[in-house]
């Protein structure tokens, strides 16, 4: 009750006029049910906007009242000032002011997160009254703060004035002030730093201040440096900032200061400062030096950000100043340090990643420069990108097996993603190097595995592998003369570990480009690959090789291609691979067989499915369970995945420049076709047991999908049997995935008139039976809803001719249309806007679809018209001015007479339209025939209307 009372009594409410749901403050800070929390927050936002806020947030500031409460009353202030500043009257700006200023100097030794509120409420009235109504408002605060005869104690009060300058530029960057007030008010507080700067100088130099002044004086910096004040006027207090990182109370502080300062993008402009800042960052090598010795991490961290704040934000800018060459080389080689600080990251370093940033904008600066300037920085910076190849390489080093085995699975993650970024660098470092950097590389390679000196360490070998391999990836390297070199040295790396066997795998996938061009070394590295294929912890590399291999060197592994199937077959019978390895080796080896002779293909084949088919055949028996399903997915999978990839036509070596590798095409049925028809009716067994399962049918279908993509009018003989099989199926249980595949007959075979017919069939049975579906209520299948549209779509677009039938119901079809446009699921509405913006457009060709937009077209428009008015997500609005444009294009005297009476009824779409809103938009539209992209923009605008929220914060998303 007492909370309660208090609020009471402050805004002279009786009980019934607000309603005053229980002790709303208490409630909200202490009341542990989540209900009456949201209950109280929603009272307590409207009592901070009523009219009575103003006179009781005074009284709930009183001294009496606990700290809760006072801020409740803090915040209601600011929310007031923020908000709703026309409502104040001019002549209370003042007292307003003098009251909030007696209030802080109250709370200067009171609570800490009332006086901050209070401050932020009157920076943000400051900020309301700038420049006009209150000129020198940061002068006037520093003044009114120092005035001696204030009851507080110096240092509080020199407290509560760093934070009201503190909180002040972060008011000003998330203020609402518009955009021609953030100017002027920009301008006046770079002009009123003149008052503070001096002012924190003193405060941060004087011997006598304490730390938690000091402290406060440096946030305060770092806050008035985001509003871009020129470089030069802070050097002082830059300079004083570098002298506070001795002390490690204010180290982090200085360094936040610091970095801030040197990185607002206004900063380069100022040269002469930016070079007198080189020195001070190299003064602090020793302190870095020693905070590595002594493992203090949190101090190496930040001098490392302070020179990587300077080298990365301003190398453009100081290498241009050529005659100060080697003091940004110094600085440059102090960032190489902290890429290379001792340690593994990021266990006993976080620091090295932070630099690598630097490298790649370095590199842009250098290369960027005309040809002689950056002829002279290639000299300097090569070697120095040399050492940094060596540097990241050994960064990129595993740590000793006892030492790994200690790291949790977050901390090995991290450093996974640590030597991608190195990887990256590196592949960029090539740039500026060139092929010497895989020379340099290979040299050292070689010189490792040949020397009989000293055992070698598997981390040392790993790691310059894997640079090689960083840049074999993305760099075409068949020109390279040190890659055959590197290709007879593998087979020499004994592989103990791993770590280092993966990436000898990824390393020779890398590879599989220059191996099709050299296939005479083929067999220097197959024999590895088909090794490892057997060893589980290298599945992932070794399976991914193996397929680079079979794609990019097909046509030169007939010789070995028998092992190949016959290792693969094994480790398949095994399990050894986890369920993706296994579709990715079914597509290795459907990349092999594709360059054999069709009988070679088909023994392979033979052998190769035999045992699926034999499993396939007990498992068709059984009755179903949730085990022997898991096995019935998984083997129609690697039917599939095989048949993805299996492609004897050679469609996908289009982009394959010599001619002589187009083999015919070989007479006689195709080998997929072949074995599909051998298992057609065991398929159809499986099917007949599992209709009602979603996966299974999934599984089938993409067996046929996948084929029907690769094999294209390959597959014509199956044609009538498949359409057959799925009209089945629909018929029984629809399901999406039935849906798609009869999309990919009709995109493939539907304008051919041999195929016309069974195709013709089965659209007519799935549309009939997708029609009954929305009688009985379609609001469960958005899926079957999204897929059936897509059909439709894809029928008007290959063939209208399918809605000429007498049999089809157009106008059921676009009446169900109409239903799909409102689903709440995105996707089912996109594929029913095209639909539409398909099936327009035929309105003149297709008689039966011309009668239909006459009579129900109408009842589009409002469709439309209603999502547009906010009942569908804003995120769709595209879709629905593509209809709009259609309409107006394809049906304009239908829709000038349709969209006027329309939009009469008061309220529709939205309440908040005037008529004259509603009539400008209909004429917007109608005169825009020939550019969607206006159309667009007018539905988004007129959208943003319906909703109340045009011109409010929430446009900023488009």
């Amino acid at each position: 009750g007492m909370i309660l009372g208090e609020l009471k009594g402050a805004v002279g409410v009786d009980g019934s006029s607000c309603a005053w749901e229980g002790q709303a403050l208490h409630q909200l800070y202490y009341d542990p049910n989540i209900e009456n929390k949201n209950l109280a927050q929603k009272w307590l936002m409207q009592a901070q906007v009523s009219p009575q806020a103003w006179h009781f947030s005074w009284q709930l500031l009183q001294p009496d009242k606990v700290p809760e409460i006072q801020y409740f009353g803090a915040s209601a202030l600011h929310i007031k000032i923020s908000r709703y500043w026309s409502d104040i009257p001019t002549d209370q700006y003042e007292s307003l002011k003098a009251q909030l200023f007696t209030q802080i100097t109250r709370f200067a030794s009171g609570s800490k997160i009332v006086l901050t509120r209070l401050c932020v409420a009157l920076a943000s009235l400051a900020l309301s009254m700038m420049p006009d109504a209150w000129p020198c408002a940061v002068a006037d605060m520093v003044r009114l703060f120092q005035a001696e005869d204030s009851p507080v104690d110096g240092q509080g009060r020199c407290l509560a004035l760093l934070e009201l300058l503190t909180v002040l530029p972060e008011e000003f960057q998330t203020s609402r002030l518009p955009q021609y007030r953030k100017g002027l008010v920009r301008t006046s507080l770079a002009v009123e730093c003149g008052a503070v700067f001096p002012l924190l100088e003193q405060l941060l130099q004087q011997p006598s201040s304490p730390s938690c002044v000091r402290q406060k004086v440096l946030k305060c910096f770092s806050s008035w440096v985001q509003l871009e004040v020129p470089l030069q006027d802070c050097e002082a207090l830059i300079q004083a900032a570098f002298a506070a990182l001795q002390d490690s109370e204010l180290f982090d502080s200085s360094v936040e200061a610091i970095v801030n300062a040197i990185s607002q993008p206004d900063a380069q402009r100022y040269v002469n400062t930016l070079l007198k800042l080189i020195p001070l960052v190299l003064g602090l090598q020793e302190q870095l030096r020693q905070a590595v010795q002594n493992g203090d991490m949190e101090t190496s961290h930040g001098i490392c950000r302070i020179a990587v704040a300077l080298g990365e934000n301003h190398s453009r800018a100081l290498l241009d100043q050529v005659e100060h060459w080697q003091s940004f080389l110094a600085l440059v080689n102090m960032i190489m340090f902290c890429t290379g600080i001792p340690g593994h990251y990021p266990v006993n370093e976080t620091t090295s990643s932070l630099t690598l940033t630097f490298w790649y904008t370095l590199q842009d600066d250098i290369l960027s420069f005309e040809a002689e300037k950056q002829a002279v920085y290639q000299q300097v910076y090569r070697p120095v990108y040399f050492q940094l190849v060596d540097v990241l390489l050994h960064k990129a080093q595993f740590p000793s097996d006892e030492e790994y085995g200690f790291w949790s699975s977050d901390e090995k993650e991290q450093f996974r993603i640590y030597r991608v970024d190195i990887s990256d660098t590196l592949m960029y470092v090539y740039e500026m190097l060139g092929a010497e950097l895989l020379s340099n590389l290979y040299d050292k390679l070689g010189r490792l595995l040949t020397s009989s000196e000293e055992p070698y360490s598997w981390q040392h070998t790993e790691a310059l592998l894997y640079g090689f391999q960083s840049i074999a990836e993305t760099i075409d390297v068949n020109y390279s003369d040190v890659v055959p070199g590197l290709i007879g040295l593998i087979p020499r790396i004994s592989i103990s570990n791993v770590q280092l066997a993966d990436t000898v795998m990824f390393t020779i996938g890398a590879l599989s480009e220059w191996l099709a061009d050299h296939p005479v070394m083929i067999n220097s590295v197959l024999p590895l690959v088909l090794h490892a294929l057997g060893n589980p912890e290298l599945s992932v590399s070794s399976v991914s090789t193996l397929k680079k291999i079979c794609r990019e060197c097909k046509y030169d592994l007939p010789p070995y291609a028998a092992n190949i199937v016959a290792v693969s077959q094994d480790v398949l019978m095994k399990q050894i691979h986890k369920t993706s390895q296994c579709m990715w080796l079914m597509q290795a080896l459907g990349f092999l067989l594709s360059a054999l002779q069709v009988e070679e293909i088909l023994k392979n084949l033979h052998s190769l499915i035999s045992p699926y088919i034999q499993q396939l055949e007990k498992l068709a028996e059984e009755i179903p369970n949730p085990s022997n399903k898991l096995a019935i997915v998984h083997i129609l999978g690697l039917l599939s995945n095989l048949f993805t990839t299996l492609d004897i036509s050679h469609h996908d070596d289009d982009h394959e420049g010599p001619e002589l590798r187009k083999l015919p095409v070989p007479q006689g049925p195709n080998p997929v076709v072949v074995v599909l028809q051998q298992v057609f009716q065991l398929i159809q067994k499986v099917l007949s047991k599992w209709l009602n399962d979603a996966q299974v049918v999934e599984a089938v279908c993409a067996i046929f999908e996948k084929s029907v993509k690769t094999l294209l009018d390959d597959f014509a003989p199956m044609v009538p049997q498949l359409c057959e099989m799925l009209g089945r199926m629909y018929s029984t249980i629809p399901q999406a995935s039935a849906l798609d595949l009869t999309r990919q007959l009709v995109h493939i075979f539907a304008h051919e008139p041999a195929h016309f017919p069974p195709i013709e069939a089965l659209f007519l049975l799935v549309t009939s039976v997708t029609l009954t579906l929305f009688q009985q209520g379609p609001r469960d299948h958005p899926d079957i809803v999204d897929s059936f549209m897509q059909l439709l779509a894809q029928a008007l677009k290959r063939k209208p001719d399918l809605f000429l039938c007498e049999r089809l119901d157009v106008k059921a079809v676009f009446q169900c249309a109409v239903l799909a446009l409102k689903f709440p699921e995105a996707p089912t509405v996109k594929a029913s806007c095209g639909f539409f913006t398909e099936l327009l457009p035929r309105c003149g060709e297709v008689e039966s679809v011309g009668k239909v937009v006459q009579e129900d077209g109408r009842m589009l428009l409002i469709a439309v018209l209603e999502a547009i008015g906010g009942q569908a997500s804003r995120s769709l609005m595209d879709c629905f001015a593509d209809i709009l444009f259609t309409l107006n294009k394809h049906c304009f005297s239908l829709l000038s007479m349709w969209i006027k009476e329309a939009l009469q009824p008061p309220g529709f779409p939205s309440a908040r339209l005037s008529p004259e809103q509603k009539d400008t938009f209909s004429q917007q539209i109608l005169r825009e025939r020939v550019n969607k992209r206006r159309v667009k923009e007018m539905v988004k605008e007129f959208t943003l209307l319906c909703r109340g929220l045009h011109g409010t914060d929430y446009t900023a998303d488009y």
